[in-house]
């Protein structure tokens, strides 16, 4: 594609050299720049990439897209704009073919919620024979076509040719999870969503947004400004969860028609009745603005309730009928890492929980506690180089609604694992429960309390060694991930993996 045809309705500042030149890929990262390529120089919190223009015209750059016209190469040719990072959004749509012009796109916002809510999704749209791609903190996936994910949203380059290869494989739609740091670094620009879902707002990655209203306000671009209706999509909705207490706000920012799903909050489009819950599941009454059906669930807690009403929700905006929404929420039998079981023949209920936030893992533990017939033991920790107010809010909660919680590392990256340790100890020691050693421990606990042990390969076994038959073991915080980092240093590590092999050694 020409420079002059990427370009064509971009917002420019100004500009140098021939625009009839051929441009063969786009790139924000230097080091991935060959002949032919378009780099966009990006200001960055570690990096500005102004200062590898001249690194990317040596590697061959076609030219450049550049904020700073004082860094500008003299004999490549550049554009200046004012936001790097949202016109390269905007030409990556354009340069792959604008691929979800053409197809239904839904984006999936909020704290938590959101990878169950798209395979939900993802049923649904199967049940109506519109096989979907799904993009998320798992992977991108479509068919027989998988991508291992590198961040929840993938950068606008990536993404944009990620869209056009699972079309290409022959999706007929996209499902997306979007986060945060998504919306704030214009990611999802030039994106074309016929859906935006909002699950909810609780406390996560302060570390990068400073303030809660800061990390609202970033969620809030969906449906604020990308939800705008226009020729690519004239039919747009916003789904929001009611029960949610940020629900008004992200009602209000709304540029396109709104349905509510809720269960506590009156007037909602969509919401549930009749319910019944339990170890195997939820069952109860769907209720949708075009009928009333019964519809059974494998997955488990009032939290995935919320995540059912979310899906259905999309499915009365996207227009399927009734019949299809409960018989796509119905084949949709488990989600990767959450409350994913793990077998045993210990008499055990083993399940392993992506939870890494203090609301996420109040409410699993919240729904285990009230299923629960005997003890429950949980395994968690608090990422490194992360948010650490969450740490004692953290320990607090899973000390609260366990008999034993186990607190060990979880991705301790830069950060010194045992300060990471200490600062959630600092959250359960006002409970006065009992604190356990590990060689305490060995006869067993009949107190409630916790212990400390760093090395979480160590902690699964030890929770394993002390779960009895009839026992609840929560292993938190990890999930679907099968690596553990430490330093800078990705290593092997998956929680399933381990407690499938300690579940072993007991036998």
């Amino acid at each position: 594609m020409l420079l002059e045809q990427l370009v064509n309705e971009i917002p420019i500042l100004a500009s140098h050299g021939n625009l009839q030149t051929a441009v063969a890929a786009l790139t924000c990262d230097s080091r991935q720049v060959t002949v032919g390529t378009l780099f966009f120089a990006l200001p960055g919190a570690k990096a500005d990439g102004h200062g590898y223009i001249q690194q990317a015209v040596s590697a061959g750059a076609a030219a450049v897209v550049l904020e700073d016209a004082t860094c500008a190469p003299e004999q490549t040719p550049w554009i200046q704009v004012k936001s790097g990072r949202q016109v390269m959004a905007l030409m990556a749509a354009r340069f792959y073919g604008q691929p979800t012009n053409h197809l239904p796109l839904i984006g999936i916002t909020g704290t938590n919620g959101k990878t169950t809510t798209s395979y939900l999704i993802e049923g649904i749209l199967d049940a109506a024979k519109l096989s979907a791609a799904v993009l998320g903190t798992i992977s991108y996936r479509f068919g027989n076509t998988c991508i291992e994910a590198s961040h929840t949203t993938p950068e606008s380059t990536e993404l944009q040719g990620i869209f056009r290869q699972l079309a290409d494989a022959g999706a007929k739609a996209f499902v997306m999870e979007v986060s945060s740091h998504a919306l704030e670094q214009h990611r999802v620009d030039g994106s074309a969503f016929n859906v935006g879902v909002f699950t909810n707002l609780t406390r996560d990655h302060l570390d990068y947004h400073g303030s809660m209203e800061a990390y609202r306000d970033a969620k809030l671009r969906l449906f604020s400004e990308l939800l705008k209706p226009d020729n690519s999509k004239p039919v747009r909705r916003a789904v929001i969860n009611a029960d949610d207490p940020a629900a008004q706000e992200f009602i209000q920012a709304a540029t396109c028609p709104v349905i509510r799903y809720g269960i506590t909050t009156g007037h909602c489009e969509v919401t549930a009745r009749e319910l019944s819950s339990s170890v195997d599941g939820i069952s109860g009454l769907l209720v949708m603005p075009d009928g009333c059906l019964p519809f059974h669930s494998r997955l488990v807690g009032s939290y995935n309730l919320s995540n059912i009403l979310a899906a259905a929700a999309t499915g009365v905006a996207l227009e399927i009928t009734p019949e299809v929404i409960v018989a796509g929420i119905e084949q949709q039998k488990s989600v990767p890492g959450r409350l994913e079981r793990v077998d045993n023949n210990a008499g055990v209920t083993c399940l392993v929980d992506y939870a890494h936030t203090g609301d996420a893992l109040e409410n699993v533990l919240g729904t285990l506690k009230k299923l629960a017939t005997n003890r429950i033991i949980t395994v968690f920790g608090c990422g490194g180089d992360r948010d650490n107010g969450k740490r004692p809010i953290m320990g607090k909660i899973a000390a609260d609604y366990s008999d034993l919680a186990i607190v060990t590392s979880d991705n301790p990256r830069t950060e010194n694992p045992a300060v990471i340790l200490s600062q959630i100890r600092e959250g359960i020691i006002p409970l006065a429960v009992h604190e356990y050693t590990t060689d305490a421990l060995g006869s067993g606990f009949f107190d409630k309390g916790f212990v400390v042990v760093e090395n979480r390969r160590e902690a699964i076994r030890l929770a394993v060694s002390l779960a009895q038959p009839g026992d609840i073991l929560l292993l938190a915080g990890k999930g679907h991930e099968d690596y553990q980092i430490i330093g800078t240093t990705k290593h092997h590590f998956d929680d399933r993996e381990e407690a499938i092999s300690a579940f072993r050694e007991q036998t």
